[in-house]
């Protein structure tokens, strides 16, 4: 019978059928099996509160965090799009814990709130709990594996010097003119004057003119400073715990420094370190990762490990720009620390290859070691035979489409947290979100077969 309206309506949302929904199930499995990923995620939420037994319930729980958090970046949503999402639709909110009758659903302000407390090294640790998992299922056992190396960019423009002065003036100038509003100060705004200089920089030609126009920059720049200093003389020293004065001094501190690169590099023609520049005074962490024949990138290295399911089974995040063939027995030697053993095969790109390299490896006990590039290596050195040196390289070449399916799908390209902890936690959020994924895909493949 057909009736004109249901009347009745259901209280909880449920699954409907989809292959992401499948996907979504078999992560609820996963989650369920593994409750140590949820007190992990817990210690993290719960670690400056005092006294746990006082104040209201908390809005989410911290196996909703956990699980919006895999919302988030299987989706690349920002807060705004995902807080939408976990309103809008039935799948998030039965996947995230959220009744069909609840109305009070959680803000992006209260999402990226709970989901920044979750420190990279508890998301390690996860990642680790699912590799074990996926070992006993018999998806993953880490005895063959494939290293290769990416970079992660910061969430800044191109650092050049014009970009960087007028961003030191813009900011120096908006937090100045907040606290003379506060304190009753005046401080001369330069950011009109200081943009159109910018902008000239751009579109003029020569070296000369170009020149010039730089050390009218740096002359506005230094204006800007001496007031802020100026000003900050007047300001009582007690009330310099405030955190926008804090930021103010900070703030006039890189713009010294930006100043003193600026000039040393363009004005005198002086060599600057690559560790001593500043890329960018919002992101102090940035480094400047050269790649042969493909240009310059500022973030951070980071050296993959990749099982033959697909799963990343380690990441590291380098400090600087580290030449691959120092990386290669480290890489082993963690693969170790997750699986108690080293791995049967292991294959490496070609900037890896080195004969001290394969002595070390060898010696650890690995039978195969491959690398794309020979590098006055033998074959006979590296693996057992040839069909087993192209059997290697082919399956090395393998983690080129796993890296840019994390770039595509999982926003590896491009860091959008601020801070060096954060940017470390949303690489490795990324990571475990795709093993997640990849760990459903493979059980409901098998599953089918069955």
């Amino acid at each position: 019978m057909i009736t004109k309206v249901h009347h009745q309506k259901s209280i909880v949302e449920n699954y409907f059928q989809h292959d992401h929904v499948e996907e979504l199930k078999v992560i609820d499995e996963l989650i369920f099996q593994n409750r140590q990923i949820i007190k992990l995620i817990h210690n993290d939420l719960i670690e400056n509160i005092e006294n746990l037994k006082k104040g209201r319930k908390a809005i989410l729980s911290a196996e909703q965090v956990f699980k919006i958090l895999l919302i988030k970046q299987m989706n690349g949503f920002s807060y705004e799009i995902l807080s939408f999402h976990l309103a809008d639709s039935r799948t998030y909110r039965a996947f995230s814990g959220f009744s069909f009758a609840e109305q009070k659903l959680p803000s992006k302000s209260t999402l990226q709130r709970y989901i920044s407390k979750i420190k990279p090294k508890t998301l390690e640790k996860i990642n680790r709990l699912i590799l074990q998992y996926a070992k006993k299922l018999k998806i993953e056992d880490g005895r063959k594996a494939r290293v290769d190396c990416t970079v992660v960019e910061s969430n800044i423009h191109k650092p050049y010097d014009s970009e960087s002065l007028w961003d030191c003036i813009r900011t120096i100038c908006r937090i100045g003119k907040r606290l003379g509003k506060k304190y009753g100060f005046k401080i001369t705004d330069h950011r009109r004057v200081g943009k159109k200089v910018r902008r000239q920089i751009f579109g003029i030609k020569g070296k000369k003119k170009r020149n010039r126009l730089y050390r009218k920059l740096c002359k506005i720049t230094r204006k800007v400073v001496d007031d802020a200093e100026m000003a900050l003389e007047d300001l009582n020293y007690e009330k310099r715990d405030e955190k926008l004065i804090a930021d103010f001094v900070v703030y006039c501190l890189l713009a010294k420094k930006v100043l003193h690169q600026t000039e040393s590099r363009l004005l005198r023609g002086e060599k600057v370190p690559a560790k001593e520049k500043i890329y960018s005074i919002f992101e102090l962490h940035t480094d400047m990762i050269i790649k042969a024949r493909r240009g310059i990138e500022y973030g951070h290295k980071n050296s993959l490990s990749c099982g033959i399911s697909g799963m990343i089974l380690d990441l590291v995040i380098e400090n600087g720009n580290p030449a691959d063939s120092k990386l290669a027995t480290r890489m082993a030697d963690r693969l170790k620390e997750i699986y108690g053993k080293f791995p049967r095969d292991i294959a490496f790109d070609g900037g890896f290859a080195s004969k001290q390299n394969l002595q070390e490896l060898k010696s650890r006990g690995i039978k195969n070691a491959c690398f794309h590039k020979k590098c006055n290596l033998k074959i006979k050195e590296m693996v057992k035979s040839l069909w087993v040196y192209k059997r290697l390289k082919k399956f090395r070449a393998g983690i080129e489409g796993i890296i840019s399916f994390l770039k595509r799908c999982f926003g590896l390209t491009r860091c959008t947290w601020k801070g060096l902890e954060h940017f470390h936690s949303y690489v490795w959020s990324s990571i475990v979100t795709a093993n997640t994924l990849i760990f459903a895909r493979r059980i409901i493949a098998r599953r089918k077969k069955e």
